[in-house]
């Protein structure tokens, strides 16, 4: 059997801190290539991209994972060097030990070895990305349009994402919240505070505003999603003097949205409650928006009950199945087929001393590896 602690290690040990590929997708092109996998590179702007195949035929089951990193932070911080994989009492230490180094390994060691001893009747893909801890733009969502200029596709797909708060196996995820940033500025006149009839303060106007969107309701959750959320995330003027009224204010504020929403609809909501706040008190407000992704849903279905069996006959435990969290590559994905996110807990991603414990790597690909069996039987 293909061991997957000694791949997460081996990844680890790749200082592949975004959008640096650190020899993580060149480790395991070979590995997948040296397995019968037939392998590309889809690599553009200078990020590096892995598309692996086994098989020609359908079903096709893909996973995605990434091995690029966050940066480690200071050293001192750490109690192991971040890309050393030291294992001790019963964990491994480096970054990317949960988020998501282990996940691609024990994919990978499952499809291995299940092409090795038990070919399917169908077809595996891995494609792996180096930018997902970055912008996005150049990794999976490359992969995707390489796939469709090449006649590439899945019929479904697993993010091997960290998907457990506290407990190996309690939760999966079938959808995320979309997210939308909105920044703006107010234009006013600058003065002495002392003449404030000369001057147009536009502090008030960006209150005004601020408060009426935090105020707002936007809605009571649906039946798969919490309510939605709108958190101001900073209000800046910038201004050290206290005798001067200034000539503008900032605002920024960031909402996880569920599936009642679209971007497009916050985008609007937003852009009349600015331009109310604006006629109201005569100070021009500009707004910019950026959206990380829209909400999605996996309805429950075979598919994610297929890998809810999974997970509790090698945990015990029934997953829930899940919309929290942030966003993930999922969002990418959705748009191309069902799609379902499983995989470690996820308690120390991005801190310092990132370590996952070593039984949760073996569980984890015992997991996938049950999936890619059920998977390719119940297709039969």
């Amino acid at each position: 059997m293909t061991d997957p602690v000694a791949l997460t290690a081996d990844l680890i040990r790749c200082a592949s801190v975004t959008p640096e590929e650190g020899g993580a997708i060149t480790l395991l092109d070979r590995l997948l290539s040296d397995a019968g996998f037939r392998t590309w590179r889809a690599d553009r702007n200078g990020i590096a991209n892995l598309y692996a195949r086994w098989g020609s035929a359908g079903p096709v089951l893909g996973f995605n994972g990434h091995t690029d990193v966050v940066p480690p932070g200071p050293r001192a911080a750490w109690r192991h060097d971040p890309f050393g994989a030291v294992s001790e009492n019963g964990r491994l230490w480096g970054r990317g030990a949960q988020d998501m180094k282990s996940a691609v390994a024990a994919f990978a060691a499952a499809a291995i070895d299940l092409v090795r001893d038990t070919p399917p009747d169908g077809s595996i893909v891995l494609a792996i990305t180096g930018d997902e801890e970055g912008d996005g733009v150049d990794g999976t969502a490359a992969l995707l349009d390489w796939m469709e200029e090449n006649g590439q596709a899945m019929d479904h797909c697993i993010v091997g994402e960290p998907t457990c708060p506290d407990v190996m196996g309690e939760m999966i995820k079938i959808g995320r919240r979309g997210s939308i940033t909105a920044w703006f500025t107010a234009f006013g006149v600058q003065g002495h505070a002392a003449y404030p009839h000369r001057a147009k303060n536009p502090i008030p106007a960006l209150v005004r505003l601020i408060d009426r969107l935090t105020r707002h309701e936007l809605d009571t959750g649906t039946e798969h999603f919490d309510p939605s959320t709108l958190a101001v995330t900073t209000f800046d003027v910038g201004n050290p003097a206290n005798n001067v009224i200034p000539g503008e204010a900032k605002a920024t504020v960031n909402i996880r949205f569920n599936d009642a929403h679209t971007a497009q609809g916050l985008k609007d909501w937003i852009e009349r409650e600015a331009d109310r706040a604006a006629e109201e008190t005569g100070i021009g407000i500009s707004t910019r928006f950026a959206v990380s992704g829209e909400s999605f849903l996996t309805p429950p279905g075979p598919f994610s009950a297929l890998i809810s069996d999974a997970v509790e006959a090698e945990t015990g435990i029934r997953p829930v199945a899940s919309t929290s969290g942030g966003t993930s590559d999922a969002r990418f994905i959705k748009n191309h087929c069902p799609v379902v996110e499983v995989g470690l807990v996820g308690n120390t991603m991005h801190q310092a001393d990132e370590n996952v414990e070593i039984a949760q790597i073996h569980q984890l690909r015992a997991i996938y590896s049950r999936i890619l069996s059920d998977y390719f039987n119940s297709s039969e």
